[in-house]
């Protein structure tokens, strides 16, 4: 299927874009252009002076790094493309692209492609802007006439669902509230849903997007079913898996205490421990689901773990942890909060996600009944704590990309809230 895809730039790279036939775009929006082929649709706008420029098409598939020359790291995932004798530009982009019900940095259906590729190859418009300056009815009239006929196409089909066929990868989460209808994703399993306590695709596939680019090397100590190992090679990462009872081939059999790895060689460690005693993951005599959550012991030698981790990750990298809280027989352990006050002793605090749990087998009737019966809470939700190595001190001064936050003020209700300071 011929298909699109609307790419964004500014002032400062509209002319690197133009002049190098490259697209690109940051690792946010990486999944939608690794999609792309030779043949496809390609548009540019401009999104400081309003201007839509195409259309352009594909001479290469969608890749990582296909140029680091012209935008370093900023822009990774590309394209090549070639101009036509119909490419052309028109000022107004931002209305023209509402009223289409498209948007940037957005892979487009091809119906949707076809759509804008008509209205920039009319001859008829070339001059025409639409800002509503000199004679632009012309163009008004064909993107109204382009609207009414995708806003048909679209009453057919879900465009929604078609994309996301297309890209077979879920989004990239936003907030610290993650819900996973299902343990893995795409036509290829992660992992296996029969394995005790498989680790949900999704949880790897956001670290690994968010932390990580294409080559670098994740490393999970506790892998148990694989499921870090098939989320990487989808994503072209390198990865090892180790494991103190292996599940299959690929998974190295060693102690997550000791590591066999060089200082300061790993982009990205993933661990989803054992919560304790209450799943029998295996019967090996050292393994730490034999000790009770209760048990301090069984954070010391977690907490091994970490020191390891933090060996061998390099400086500014990141370490994801997924551990849940404990209740048994009406005592509850904040599990959680013990093993994140241990990170913290190695590691930069990040941020805490709450992931809810959806698979557990107390999620039954039964269980509920209980629940409510004996006034107890079932567990909802797990934690995904994300830390990072502290950074060498010369390194600290490279961070770069300043965000302005609003604060919310305590004020009347009409007031607009003021623009506060800045943060790295």
């Amino acid at each position: 299927m011929v298909k699109g895809y609307l790419f964004a730039c500014t002032d400062k790279s509209e002319r690197e874009c133009l002049d190098n036939n490259l697209l690109g775009t940051s690792y946010v929006h990486g999944d939608a252009v690794l999609t792309l082929e030779p043949g496809d649709y390609l548009f540019l706008i401009n999104l400081d002076s309003d201007k839509l420029f195409g259309p352009f098409h594909a001479s290469s598939e969608g890749k990582f790094n296909l140029d680091t020359e012209i935008w370093g790291d900023r822009y990774p995932y590309q394209v090549k493309f070639i101009k036509d004798n119909e490419s052309t530009a028109i000022d107004g982009a931002k209305k023209l692209l509402s009223g289409l019900g498209l948007k940037s940095n957005e892979l487009l259906l091809d119906f949707e492609a076809e759509a804008l590729s008509r209205l920039l190859k009319q001859p008829q418009i070339l001059p025409d802007s639409y800002l509503g300056n000199g004679n632009s009815h012309g163009l008004k009239s064909l993107v109204a006439e382009e609207s009414k006929r995708l806003k048909e196409i679209r009453k057919t089909y879900d465009t929604s669902s078609l994309k996301s066929k297309l890209l077979q990868k879920p989004r990239l989460e936003t907030t610290t509230l993650w819900d996973f209808p299902t343990q893995s994703y795409g036509t290829k399993p992660k992992g296996s849903n029969k394995y005790a306590g498989v680790t949900p695709a999704f949880i790897i596939y956001n670290l690994v997007r968010r932390y990580t680019k294409p080559g670098d090397l994740v490393v999970d100590p506790m892998c148990g079913s694989g499921t870090t190992i098939d989320v990487c090679k989808e994503e072209n990462r390198n990865v090892i898996g180790y494991d103190i009872v292996p599940t299959r081939p690929d998974i190295i059999q060693n102690d997550a205490r000791r590591i066999p790895l060089e200082d300061n060689s790993v982009d990205l460690v993933f661990i989803d421990s054992p919560y304790g005693d209450n799943i029998k993951y295996n019967q090996h005599l050292e393994s730490f689901g034999n000790i009770s959550a209760e048990d301090e012991s069984f954070y010391d030698e977690l907490e091994k773990v970490m020191a390891e981790s933090a060996r061998i990750l390099k400086p500014g990298k990141v370490l994801g942890w997924l551990i849940g809280d404990q209740w048994v027989k009406r005592k509850f352990t904040p599990v959680g909060f013990k093993i994140y006050e241990r990170l913290c002793k190695y590691f930069e605090p990040i941020d805490v996600i709450c992931v809810a749990r959806r698979s557990q087998s107390s999620n039954t009737g039964i269980w509920h009944n209980r629940a409510l019966r004996f006034n107890f809470y079932l567990r909802g939700f797990k934690y995904l704590h994300i830390v990072r190595k502290p950074m060498l001190e010369e390194s600290k001064s490279s961070r770069n990309g300043r965000v302005k936050w609003a604060y919310y003020a305590r004020t009347k209700a009409n007031e607009q809230p003021k623009t506060g300071g800045e943060q790295l």
